[in-house]
């Protein structure tokens, strides 16, 4: 199955991004590409709440969900929205990701259910629980190129969530990302890869790069991994398409040398006191 990851730059500008990642997309359709996945916050990067809250939309309003749905259903691509920033409230938000069939018909979403509060040092925080309504689902996705299981950038350093969709039956796990540049350089690699190779699937995860108008920076690194835990694909710090070609029979192929996800067994932990 080939697929495309598409790397951005998402700036503050809904209609400039939807504008740029369609010509990628289109341009990953061009080189075989039947499944395509954007990072997260696709279409709108941007920081301030009182100007968040003012360009953004209700998901059946959204000018960019609209768009894309135009652009699957034209190219006839499986159409993964890594996250498009969505009203749900008058003062509440939803990370949300979409995936879109080739009928452009959206036939999954997933709100982002880790919310990134951190402290990062050097002045560098975040808080989403403050905006953003976290979720408490997600889903595997059967279609004919795959099983797919949908997750957002932060749910990343939870691996339950990621062995929960490999017994649900994903092979794909998608991980679209606006990773900061600091943990990037920490963890990113490193944290994917464990993923995949816990769960013998593959990962895809496509990613945020460079410093935005916001004056956030984030990482890039788009990355596709196999389930044996290989990088098949490292998209460095540009904006624009990376191909890939996966081999689905690696997903058995994995785990039948490691069959980890037939050992699950519960653990009884007990805390002691020593000395």
């Amino acid at each position: 199955m080939r697929a495309a990851l598409i790397q951005l730059n998402s700036s503050d500008d809904i209609d400039a991004n939807v504008d740029v990642a369609a010509q990628l997309i289109l341009a990953a359709a061009e080189a075989g590409a039947k499944f395509v996945s954007t990072p997260e916050t696709t279409h709108l990067m941007e920081m301030n709440r009182k100007r968040v809250l003012a360009k953004t939309y209700a998901e059946s309003e959204d000018p960019g969900l609209k768009a894309f749905c135009s652009l699957a259903r034209e190219l006839e691509i499986w159409l993964h929205l890594g996250s498009l920033i969505i009203r749900v409230g008058e003062e509440r938000l939803a990370n949300r990701a979409f995936l879109i069939s080739p009928a452009g018909e959206v036939v999954a979403r997933y709100d982002k259910a880790h919310l990134f509060d951190v402290e990062l040092g050097n002045g560098e925080s975040y808080r989403e629980s403050s905006l953003y309504q976290a979720g408490n689902e997600s889903s595997v996705i059967a279609t004919p190129i795959g099983h797919f299981g949908l997750s957002i950038c932060y749910d990343l350093r939870f691996p339950y969530l990621y062995r929960s969709l490999a017994h649900a039956g994903a092979n794909i796990l998608l991980v679209p990302a606006a990773f900061t540049q600091p943990t990037g350089e920490a963890h990113w690699h490193t944290l994917l890869r464990a993923r995949a190779i816990e769960t013998g699937c593959f990962v895809l995860a496509a990613a945020q790069t460079g410093l935005h108008a916001t004056g956030r920076q984030t990482y890039g690194h788009s990355l596709a991994i196999d389930p044996w835990g290989n990088v098949l694909a490292d998209a460095g710090t540009r904006t624009g398409v990376t191909i890939v070609d996966l081999d689905m029979k690696l997903v058995d192929k994995a785990r039948r040398k490691i069959p980890a996800l037939s050992h699950d067994k519960a653990v009884t932990v007990t805390q002691l006191t020593a000395g």
